[in-house]
């Protein structure tokens, strides 16, 4: 298991034990150079959103990672936390639901291997 791919999992598990609501992960390393994997939840409150955050950079911290970046934690609607390779995303329901940053990256893969499989057919 990669290195990423276990902080990715100690983000999930924190998350879920912060009882983070829509727990997801998308791998976009081949979609992007900005990041290697984006993990998207939800909290119920203001409260809960900056609770996810400061739960997840307390695990970090344990294992002795400090975050590039940390974007909208006074505010609680959406909290971003830069680690580099992973990037965390934490929002209420209706800010997660208006920016849809699931279906935005989908749909770009989606492009991307339908691209693919035009330019191998030529």
């Amino acid at each position: 298991m990669t290195e990423t791919k276990s902080r990715v999992d100690l983000v999930k598990k924190t998350l879920d034990e912060a009882k983070a609501k829509e727990i997801q992960v998308l791998d976009v390393c081949q979609l992007t150079d900005m990041t290697d994997y984006m993990v998207i939840a939800s909290g119920t409150s203001d409260r809960h959103v900056r609770s996810l955050g400061d739960r997840v950079l307390e695990a970090f911290r344990e294992i002795d990672e400090r975050p590039i970046g940390v974007e909208g934690e006074s505010e609680g609607e959406w909290v971003l936390l830069d680690f580099g390779d992973l990037i965390v995303h934490l929002m209420h329901p209706q800010t997660r639901q208006f920016y849809d940053l699931e279906g935005l990256w989908d749909s770009d893969l989606r492009k991307r291997v339908e691209a693919g499989r035009d330019s191998e057919s030529a």
